[in-house]
Formats: C-alpha cells, sequence, structure tokens
C-alpha cells in the first residue's frame, strides 16, 4: 500500500506539473510581453531568463513524479525513502508557497499537499 501511496504521488505531481506548464505559457504570455519582447527595455538576459524560470518549477516537477512512479519498480529500502523525501521536499515547496503566496486561492497547494502527505505515508517505514 505504501508503494501504490508514492506512485499516486508520482502521478499528481507529473499530471500537476504537465497543466501548471500549459497554463503557465498560456496565461504568463500576455503578461509577461513586454518584458519578452525583442524591443523591450529589459536586458537580454532576463528576457532569455523568465521563460526557463517559469518552466524550471514543472520540469522538476514532473522528473520527480517520473521518478516516483518508477521508484517502488526500481528502488527497495533506503533508496525509495530517500527518492520519496527528496521529491516531497520539492512538493513540500511547492504547496507551501502556492498556499501563502495566493493566500488558498490556487489549487496547485491542495494536489501538492496532497502529494506531499501520500509521500510521507509512503517513505514511513520501519527501520531494520
Amino acid at each position: 500500500m505504501q508503494d501504490t501511496a508514492i506512485i499516486v504521488a508520482g502521478a499528481i505531481g507529473a499530471f500537476t506539473a504537465l497543466i501548471h506548464s500549459y497554463l503557465v505559457r498560456r496565461k504568463m504570455s500576455a503578461t509577461l510581453g513586454p518584458v519578452l519582447a525583442d524591443n523591450s527595455a529589459y536586458p537580454v538576459a532576463i528576457q532569455r531568463l523568465v521563460p526557463l524560470l517559469l518552466d524550471f518549477s514543472c520540469y522538476n516537477w514532473f522528473l520527480g513524479g517520473v521518478l516516483l512512479m518508477s521508484a517502488p519498480f526500481w528502488l527497495s529500502g533506503e533508496g525509495l525513502v530517500v527518492a520519496a523525501l527528496a521529491v516531497g521536499s520539492s512538493y513540500a515547496f511547492a504547496f507551501i508557497g502556492n498556499f501563502w503566496g495566493t493566500h488558498g486561492r490556487h489549487p496547485g497547494w491542495v494536489l501538492y499537499a496532497l502529494a506531499s502527505g501520500l509521500l510521507l505515508y509512503g517513505a514511513w517505514r520501519p527501520i531494520s
């Protein structure tokens, strides 16, 4: 049952990352158009970094989800716990940041809180 919790947490994380990436690109491009425009007053370095920074969290969450979905099949014992806690820390940061930054009005915090809880349950194993 704990392995299933880790797989489900990974699926939630990967799915949420894909939706987040799509929405960020769709919604934020209108807001960030002046920053990303070629004739912008912002330096070229900022114009290059902004899209990468917007995608970095999605990339991190997606790869973490893929790792979690495959971890119970490839890892065991301490390796599985380390993978769950490493990705879980990223998901916990996401839900705390989303909740704090939006005062709870962003659905992402609920999904990443659920994934974080599942990871805590999945990583809780007796020491042998």
